[in-house]
């Protein structure tokens, strides 16, 4: 077997495990979760599981920065020679997708910072926290250039994180207000124009959400066709208000 075959197939087992975890994680907590139930979903016997991780909370560590790693990786959109607008709706949308894909490694985050951080807060305070500064510093030289409105960053962050792991973290009360038993694919593109639309508003940016066919009554009963989208281009940002007035 090549070195290249031998690399995929962990990089496939890593995947599966990790994936099983976040399950566990979600539901049991890190002191309830087990091995043995990890490995069952995974389905792979024990000690292949700890070939790749030698106990659980090299396992738990590794769930939090693979959510880690996929959320601040899409921060990367806003650099100096972007455009604010796309940058920030490409950075909502990512976020969003994570919260659809990756619902159970957003709990598992969720609960860790909810206990205080106790695995991950250094890296909260160092890493994160000069990587959200430099972001912010970015968003800072944009206004200051007239090109979105004046709008505090890392609070700005901290909306959008909010409000998109929402959707991952609350899901049982989206679920309940919708009265789904899960949320639909057309909810779910609903759900993200809306959101889209509420952070680029705040940023100074024009924009409105996908439009429900009037005939859609029901929540999850539209369908692709029965939404409109209703985009036009950003007004002059160096005559909208300060939103840090209101």
């Amino acid at each position: 077997m090549t070195h290249a075959r031998k690399g995929a197939i962990r990089q496939a087992n890593e995947a599966k495990i990790l994936r099983a975890a976040e399950r566990v994680f979600a539901r049991a907590g890190f002191a309830g979760a087990a091995i043995s139930e990890i490995a069952r979903l995974a389905k792979m016997p024990k000690p292949n599981l700890h070939y790749y991780f030698k106990h659980k909370r090299a396992l738990y560590r590794a769930v939090l920065n693979n959510i880690l790693h996929l959320w601040l990786s899409e921060t990367d959109s806003i650099h100096a020679d972007a455009e604010p607008r796309e940058a920030i709706e490409q950075y909502v949308r990512a976020k969003m997708r994570f919260s659809w894909n990756y619902p159970d490694a957003s709990r598992v985050f969720a609960n860790e910072v909810i206990h205080g951080a106790p695995e991950i807060g250094r890296y909260l305070r160092t890493d994160m926290r000069e990587l959200i500064d430099r972001k912010s510093e970015m968003i800072e030289r944009w206004i200051a250039e007239g090109r979105m409105a004046p709008i505090a960053p890392r609070h700005l962050f901290f909306m959008i994180w909010a409000t998109t792991q929402t959707y991952a973290d609350f899901s049982a009360q989206v679920e309940a207000v919708l009265g789904a038993r899960r949320i639909s694919t057309q909810e779910r593109a609903l759900a993200e124009e809306q959101v889209v639309s509420m952070i680029l508003r705040a940023c100074g940016f024009y924009y409105l959400p996908l439009e429900r066919n009037a005939t859609s009554t029901q929540p999850g009963d539209s369908s692709a066709g029965d939404h409109k989208r209703r985009r036009k281009a950003a007004p002059d940002t160096k005559s909208t208000p300060s939103l840090l007035d209101n």
